[in-house]
């Protein structure tokens, strides 16, 4: 009997030589599976580690657990014990490397302060345990502690998740910098203040980051410590709940930037020789090691990592309804060299010995879990080398994510300004990779995210407006390089949006051309918070130009939405490179776009479809910064040459515009 191929290899041929190994990554993620339910019951139902481990309360006393299998003792102490390291609570060993103790109700009580004490042959030292879902930080010694985390009356969830957005128009956002105050935000604050921004804009789903419990606030969270512990910096786990529930009331999903492709190597507060071992959940010696961003690598080919990993999957989904993960660092787990200065430009690159195998295995195994535990939860991964089936399904041989980040568009979009003139600006190298994917993805496009926002990095509206930021963003100050820049902006985030494949995302205040940088507080600027926050007052002050880039932003996400553009493909119409002009068609809606930076042009032709048409968005409206050179009120209908039908446009230069058809179909 033939073996059957998949519908991964039927949409790329290339993919033809290497079907082999594509079987092979398939069949042993079927077997890894196995492994855990010997084809008895879902794979989310073997993903339970945080019911297990970790600190519990029973009806009669609780109970603690651990796994710490290089261990030759631990104690529990905290301020039950007056922080004294008692053999009345040492833990005993269960078997499996687990170990556990139990003490009665009276001991603990919520809010308690607690950590432990592990033995090994050669040393000891304390740990947070590897399971704990609350830790705070100290304010004057800045030490973290594991906490009780027991109200008298815990949250209440009001609203269901909302259904999976077809397309998701995601809002990337950090807690702690969502203030306008130079401090530390809170769920409460984003709840209350930034969540109705969100709502007003008409973007679908949020993507909060840093919310996994992380030692170093300027890490942006990519440095986790405690997995399942969501950060006490910006509230209680409760706090968070309502910020998630609240935003299912209005309709929003949220999903967790989720950080499985390493963690903090600091061994007081996080997982890094937890037990005395180098290698309880990591690789080891130098394989362990992430040589640049100076973290631990997780080993995916042990039991122990992948049910700690995907437990953590379920307890996210579960405990505090997020709607899926945008999945970080992916590139960073499928090659050994994490993909380190390394061009993607072979096919064998991808099924080489560079490639981890077990990494494949565990994101598969991830993707599974997640749909079982929520059908209408959705995964993005962030990778940039062009893995083959990154975001293709399970079943058919792919690692089965729903989306696969665009980063390159963001890479063209800086290399461009920064590097051609205005007047070399390619529009069709621009559809070309506006477009440019693989057949069987679907992907979530950006112009900019937070990575073009870090310091010593440059968001779009700087690069382009740079130093004219400071003194001529009002709107009674005349300046060319404002205008440029604020025209550009427009057109880059329509372009990119509404030829976008999946989804498109924006990162918290770029959408009004946020001014400058992010900047942690770190012992270089004086621990300042003054670049670690959102200067949203720019956005609501109508004598400034960030106020109408706002208003376009707001007007270019209702028009997706409400015409639901993203459905189907784009029909390209022209591309002119001379001219620099570009037009495409999706969804009965022509967009128009004039890159030249110095022409106008009358009466340009732009083939389409029969009828008449009617503006619907103008980036050259004074409400949004432009000239106000187009008459919005204009009904345009088609010419007809030997039944070819097209549209006499009249383009400003550097304008963008976008034209509807409307019900009648008759013709000049």
């Amino acid at each position: 009997m033939k073996r059957r191929s998949s519908k991964l290899i039927e949409k790329d041929v290339l993919l033809k030589p290497f079907e082999r190994k594509l079987r092979q990554r398939h069949e042993k993620v079927i077997l890894r599976e196995l492994e855990f339910t010997d084809g008895k019951a879902p794979l989310k139902n073997f993903c339970n580690n945080h019911l297990y481990y970790g600190l519990h309360k029973g009806e009669k006393s609780w109970i603690f657990r651990e796994k710490a299998p290089h261990a030759s003792a631990i104690y529990i102490f905290g301020t039950f014990s007056y922080w004294q390291i008692k053999s009345e609570y040492a833990l005993h060993p269960i078997g499996n490397g687990d170990w556990e103790i139990e003490l009665p109700l009276s001991f603990l009580k919520h809010c308690d302060l607690y950590k432990l004490w592990v033995v090994w042959q050669d040393g000891a030292d304390e740990r947070l345990p590897s399971h704990v879902r609350r830790v705070v930080q100290d304010g004057e010694t800045k030490i973290f502690a594991a906490q009780v985390w027991n109200p008298s009356s815990p949250y209440q969830w009001r609203f269901p998740n909302p259904k999976r957005p077809k397309h998701p128009l995601i809002y990337e956002a950090h807690i702690g910098m969502s203030s306008e105050e130079p401090k530390i935000s809170t769920y409460w604050e984003f709840k209350t203040y930034i969540l109705p921004r969100i709502k007003k804009l008409e973007y679908n789903t949020i993507q909060l980051m840093a919310i996994q419990e992380h030692p170093y606030y300027g890490s942006f969270g990519y440095q986790v410590s405690n997995f399942f512990a969501p950060s006490s910096r910006f509230g209680t786990p409760d706090e968070l709940k309502e910020l998630i529930d609240t935003a299912h009331e209005m309709g929003i999903s949220v999903i967790l930037d989720l950080v499985h492709s390493h963690a903090v190597s600091n061994v007081k507060e996080g997982l890094s020789q937890f037990d005395g071992s180098d290698n309880l959940y990591f690789h080891n010696g130098s394989k362990g090691y992430h040589p640049v961003w100076d973290s631990r690598c997780f080993d995916y080919g042990k039991n122990e990592v992948i049910t700690f990993l995907l437990s953590n999957i379920k307890y996210w989904l579960e405990e505090f309804r997020f709607d899926g993960f945008r999945f970080d660092g992916v590139t960073s787990m499928l090659y050994w060299d994490h993909g380190l200065g390394v061009d993607f430009i072979d096919y064998t690159q991808y099924f080489d010995d560079n490639v981890d195998e077990d990494a494949i295995t565990y994101l598969a195994l991830a993707n599974q879990v997640v749909k079982e535990v929520n059908p209408d939860a959705f995964t993005i991964a962030e990778d940039v080398s062009g893995m083959p089936g990154m975001a293709f399904p399970v079943r058919e041989w792919g690692v089965g994510f729903d989306y696969r980040m665009s980063m390159g568009i963001a890479d063209f979009w800086t290399k461009t300004i920064k590097l051609e003139k205005d007047e070399a600006w390619h529009v069709g190298d621009i559809y070309f990779r506006m477009t440019d994917k693989r057949n069987e993805e679907k992907i979530i496009s950006y112009a900019e995210s937070h990575d073009q926002a870090m310091v010593g990095d440059k968001t779009i509206i700087f690069q382009l407006i740079d130093k004219e930021m400071y003194s001529s963003m009002s709107v009674f100050t005349p300046s060319i390089i404002v205008d440029r820049g604020i025209a550009l902006h427009k057109m880059i985030r329509l372009v990119t949006l509404s030829l976008a494949n999946g989804g498109y995302l924006n990162f918290m205040g770029n959408e009004f051309g946020h001014p400058e940088w992010i900047d942690f507080p770190r012992e270089g600027n004086q621990w300042s918070y003054q670049y670690a926050r959102r200067q949203w007052h720019l956005a609501d002050d109508n004598t400034l130009r960030y106020h109408q880039l706002y208003l376009f932003d707001e007007a270019m996400i209702h028009m997706i939405n409400r015409y639901g553009i993203l459905k189907g493909p784009p029909t390209l119409c022209c591309q002119n490179i001379f001219d620099q002009v570009l037009a495409f068609i999706r969804e009965k809606t022509v967009f128009v776009f004039n890159f030249n930076p110095t022409k106008s042009f009358y009466d340009y032709a732009i083939s389409v479809p029969q009828g008449h048409y009617k503006i619907k968005l103008n980036s050259d409206h004074p409400k949004y910064g432009g000239y106000g050179n187009i008459d919005e009120n204009m009904l345009y209908a088609t010419f007809n040459d030997f039944n070819h039908y097209y549209l006499k446009l009249y383009i400003p230069a550097r304008t963008a515009f976008v034209l509807k058809l409307q019900e009648e179909n008759t013709s000049i």
